[in-house]
């Protein structure tokens, strides 16, 4: 095929793109640093450092992968339209495309076009690489009916290629039930339901890289967050973005999220109870408690003059605070709102007397002893961690919170002995996320246009609201499988989680073909579906594996991880938690070169703590002891969340959710 004039003319364009690239980096670093002040020099600066960003090349990955032949133009007379598609745009010095952008409207069609439906497409190729170099190509005409879709040759190679290291992109190998997902709209929320290999963390992180590309004036200051379940699984997936030109989104676990960092963990049901919704009207009937109702008038002194504010206005001033708080209104603004109310009081006051206070003399009126006394004795400055601290140990104070709420026998698993301050108090990572609820009445924080949120299944309902804070006007993507759900407080139903996330109109749409998942693999999982979530769709997978998945007991460790390390590839050695050290340990001794998974790198071996194998992806799994795993899962309570048909039923989640050739879901 190396004679083939065709493949000799792709070989060409593919080195004027690269050439191309390249001119357009040297332009961007051409982009001067100094202005007409130091503020316009240090934003030129920004700007040309966010434009090489964007412009940096993976050296894996070649600046097209695909190209569209499109219909001539009988009204323009233009010819047969040759577009080449890529993970940026690519122009030449005279400002002409070189390579399109795959998520610009043009080049939808090399994703969603067929036969029937040919969206204006004649020919679609696909290209084959190796090592950088051009190798081979694959035509449909589609003019002449032929679609290949996953028959294609080269899209089954590049699904199934092994992979070492950091999640990659799949733009080259998108399917059309993904690409509708992928291409909704900024005000539009979604919730993928997905089985293992179905790619809901790649459809995710390239809907996040496309709402940047096609709303870069909405997402330019309040940009995307993406919310992960631990630190592995956000390193796993930290190159996606920037390898298809998108930086600057923040990416967090919930935990990370939260101001305080909590220490240890809770039992099972206390942290089910800690994470229940109800606790969000407690802690906020222990804020609103601290309203206290004016008793005497308040007397503001400006020079020599003396100015009295009535108790009876200074109730109403009070009360509509509290109307204000009642609709969503801050702790801190409503305090604020207050003062300004008495303050202004004092203004019109003066102005009826024929005065002309200026708004600094009504500021200083704010900010007077008897205005702050005042604000003070009836609308205190808390501290979330003050007043959590102050709901567990003081019983009469968390009974009249939770009355309506809570039984006695909650109450009391609640209660803890006060520390000797609220800052020597030990929280938990469950106390944290009701701190963080805390300080949401309060002062409130950061927020986000668009908040993607994977593994989703396993947020409890508080959880839920800490994310929904950080997007109280944007949209979500929500991710998930309700069958690898194992936290006890996983609700086993999207509406619910829709809900706690303030999203509950989210369209709630499947994915059931595995791309990279064999379907061996996936018979196993779907058997456990009418167990473990009666709702969830069974799902299919296009290709067919041997031995990607291999059970271990500790004895034939070292051997089936040598058969594993045979093929080419990553292996995952999923084991259960307490027994991490020791299995590293017998692998290190057996000559095999491993790592735990939060070394923070990328070896060929990962020893993997099964709490934490959700959403990664091996081309080869051995699972080590599985029924001390299952064992190991904390189970839900009885009659909590979705129906089970006992209290401990086996997740979908330990026999393959990171199984050979499995994507992040």
């Amino acid at each position: 095929m190396s004679d083939d004039p065709v493949l000799a003319a792709e070989r060409a364009h593919l080195d004027t793109a690269s050439r191309c690239l390249e001119h357009m980096k040297v332009r961007a670093s051409a982009i001067a640093d100094y202005g007409v002040d130091e503020l316009a020099s240090q934003s030129l600066g920004r700007l040309r450092a966010k434009r090489l960003r964007s412009l940096a090349a993976d050296p894996d990955a070649p600046p097209f992968f695909g190209r569209t032949d499109r219909d001539p133009d009988a009204a323009t007379g233009a010819g047969v339209e040759a577009l080449h598609i890529g993970r940026r745009h690519i122009r030449d010095d005279v400002g002409d495309p070189v390579v399109i952008d795959w998520r610009a409207p043009i080049a939808r069609a090399f994703y969603r076009a067929t036969a029937a439906d040919r969206m204006g497409v004649r020919l679609r190729r696909r290209f084959g690489f190796h090592s950088g170099q051009l190798t081979s190509f694959e035509d449909e005409h589609l003019a002449r009916g032929e679609a290949l879709g996953l028959r294609s040759d080269l899209l089954r190679e590049e699904i199934e290629r092994p992979r070492v290291g950091p999640m990659r992109d799949i733009v080259a190998t998108i399917q059309p039930d993904q690409d509708d997902l992928v291409r909704a709209d900024l005000d539009t929320s979604l919730c993928i339901q997905g089985a293992p290999g179905t790619g809901k963390t790649a459809v995710g992180l390239h809907r996040a890289a496309y709402l940047l590309y096609t709303y870069p004036e909405r997402l330019r200051r309040s940009g995307v967050l993406v919310v992960g379940p631990n630190r592995a699984f956000l390193h796993y997936i930290a190159q996606v973005l920037p390898s298809l030109g998108e930086g600057g989104i923040e990416q967090s676990t919930v935990g990370e999220l939260l101001s305080w960092a909590g220490q240890g963990e809770e039992p099972p049901e206390l942290a089910t109870l800690k994470g229940d919704a109800r606790m969000a009207d407690v802690l906020r009937r222990a804020v609103h408690s601290y309203v206290a109702r004016p008793a005497q008038d308040v007397v503001a002194i400006v020079g020599t003059k003396r100015y009295r504010i009535g108790a009876h206005h200074l109730r109403r001033y009070v009360d509509d605070a509290r109307r204000a708080l009642s609709d969503g209104l801050r702790w801190s603004i409503a305090r604020e709102r207050l003062r300004m109310q008495v303050a202004e009081d004092v203004r019109r006051q003066r102005e009826d007397a024929g005065g002309a206070p200026s708004d600094a003399d009504t500021a200083r009126i704010a900010r007077s002893q008897a205005v702050r006394q005042f604000v003070d004795s009836v609308w205190p400055a808390l501290s979330a961690p003050v007043l959590l601290a102050r709901l567990y140990a003081d019983p009469d104070f968390l009974r009249r919170c939770s009355a309506t709420t809570l039984d006695d026998q909650e109450r009391a698993a609640l209660a803890r002995p006060a520390a000797r301050s609220a800052a020597a108090t030990r929280w938990t990572a469950v106390d944290a996320v009701l701190l963080d609820e805390i300080e949401g009445l309060l002062a409130g924080g950061p927020s986000y246009v668009h908040v993607v949120v994977d593994e989703a299944q396993d947020l409890s309902a508080m959880q839920c609201r800490a994310v929904a804070r950080r997007c109280p006007t944007g949209s979500v993507t929500v991710l998930g499988d309700l069958a690898q759900a194992t936290s006890p407080w996983a609700p086993g139903d999207w509406r619910i989680t829709l809900r706690h996330l303030s999203h509950d109109g989210a369209q709630i749409r499947p994915l059931t073909a595995g791309y990279r998942v064999p379907g061996e693999v996936l018979e196993v999982a779907n058997r456990l579906l009418p167990h473990i979530a009666p709702g969830v769709p069974p799902a299919t997978s296009i290709r067919h594996g041997t031995d990607a998945l291999q059970y271990a007991q500790l004895a034939r460790l070292t051997d089936q991880v040598r058969r594993c390390l045979a093929v080419e590839g990553s292996v995952g050695v999923i084991v259960p938690d307490d027994r991490v050290a020791g299995v590293l340990r017998e692998l290190l001794d057996a000559g095999i070169d491993a790592e735990l998974l939060d070394a923070d790198a990328d070896p060929r071996v990962s020893v993997v703590p099964a709490t934490q194998a959700k959403g990664l992806e091996f081309d080869s799994v051995v699972l080590v002891e599985p029924a001390a795993i299952v064992a190991g899962e904390t189970s839900r309570p009885p009659g909590y969340g979705a129906s089970t048909s006992c209290s401990r039923a086996p997740s979908r989640a330990w026999p393959c959710c990171t199984t050979s050739r499995c994507p992040p879901n």
